[in-house]
């Protein structure tokens, strides 16, 4: 803390404050308080770095800069859920790349992702040098990171994401292989089974879907939304099928291979048969996408290389350099939950 000139204690200006006076990233910042952004940043813009960090009267904190020199060599990742696999797959990937760094990663569950999460150490930053963030609302992990722990966001809005960085698998594209697949099938009646999950990796696929569905005359999307579990997505499923009035779709394009399952229950319990009747898509590729039958049409996404990916952007911070952000892309797996329509559509 720092005294105002009225005798007030005022909170001591961070990093961040600095990067957004300054219209730059946090990685910028530490380049140039570092004294490493020769070739690395445009030197007006490390003077403008300079400049807000004098007028903030902001100082780098030591502590925080061993750390960033690795003096625990230990990243936490905070995830969701330990039940799913993919955030399993995100550990290995992460594991991986750091274990060919001497890092360690920390597992650390936060229920839904909308937290805040609790510190699990006496101090995260004395425990650690940075954090990773998979599918985590970017305020869920604030109490953790403190003012200067490095945080990199995996599956996270980058125009609104407080760490240093965001790392991000295509989902658009994932939403628009899936919705061409279908229309091109001839679909045009569609219901979105939704995660009830509020968060921007699952804004993202609605939205694509509304913008790709929209360019076909026609098309007409419902949505129901469900928590990620099978029961759960059977109960929304039937209520959805079961509504009179409404134009029944002839495909369930679902955020979760969870859901996805789910609605093959509901369907099933209606004597409706997939994809003869209806059509199912999932999102995830979980290893229950190919247990059930038929196996489901679904997104792959490369758990593993995005954890890795993640792990490698964390540690290119903490060495001031700059991360690889480009989108990771995603697979569709066509198998025999997807095919067209039992009618044909006007």
């Amino acid at each position: 803390m720092t005294s105002g000139t009225d005798g007030t204690a005022t909170a001591r200006p961070t990093s961040r404050d600095v990067a957004r006076a300054a219209g730059v990233s946090q990685a910028a910042v530490s380049l140039v308080m570092g004294d490493k952004w020769r070739g690395r940043v445009a030197p007006a813009t490390a003077e403008r770095v300079r400049a807000a960090a004098q007028q903030l009267g902001y100082r780098p904190n030591l502590a925080a800069r061993n750390l960033r020199l690795g003096r625990t060599r230990t990243a936490l990742l905070v995830v969701p859920a330990l039940t799913n696999e993919f955030f399993a797959g995100v550990y290995t990937g992460a594991a991986r790349v750091a274990a060919r760094h001497d890092f360690g990663v920390v597992l650390y569950p936060s229920p839904d992702g909308v937290g805040p999460a609790r510190d699990p150490f006496p101090s995260a930053r004395a425990a650690l040098d940075g954090i990773l963030a998979s599918s985590m609302a970017a305020d869920a992990v604030t109490t953790l990171r403190g003012d200067d722990l490095p945080l990199v966001m995996l599956d996270s809005d980058p125009a609104g994401s407080l760490g240093a960085t965001t790392v991000n698998l295509d989902l658009a594209d994932g939403i628009r292989q899936i919705t061409d697949h279908l229309l091109g099938f001839g679909h045009r009646h569609f219901l979105h089974l939704a995660s009830a999950v509020s968060s921007w990796t699952f804004d993202v696929r609605a939205q694509e879907l509304a913008a790709r569905t929209a360019r076909v005359p026609g098309t007409t999307i419902r949505t129901v939304r469900s928590a990620l579990t099978v029961e759960d997505a059977l109960a929304a499923t039937e209520r959805a099928l079961r509504t009179s009035g409404l134009t029944p779709p002839t495909a369930i394009v679902c955020d979760d291979d969870k859901l996805a399952t789910g609605a093959y229950k509901a369907a099933r319990r209606m004597g409706l048969r997939i994809p003869d009747d209806l059509s199912v898509t999932g999102f995830d590729d979980l290893s229950l996408a190919t247990a059930i039958e038929p196996e489901l049409t679904t997104v792959r996404l490369p758990a593993e290389e995005f954890g890795g990916r993640g792990m490698a952007a964390l540690i290119a911070v903490l060495e001031g350099r700059a991360p690889e952000t480009a989108p990771l892309p995603v697979t569709l797996m066509v198998r025999g939950s997807s095919g067209p329509p039992p009618r044909t559509e006007s």
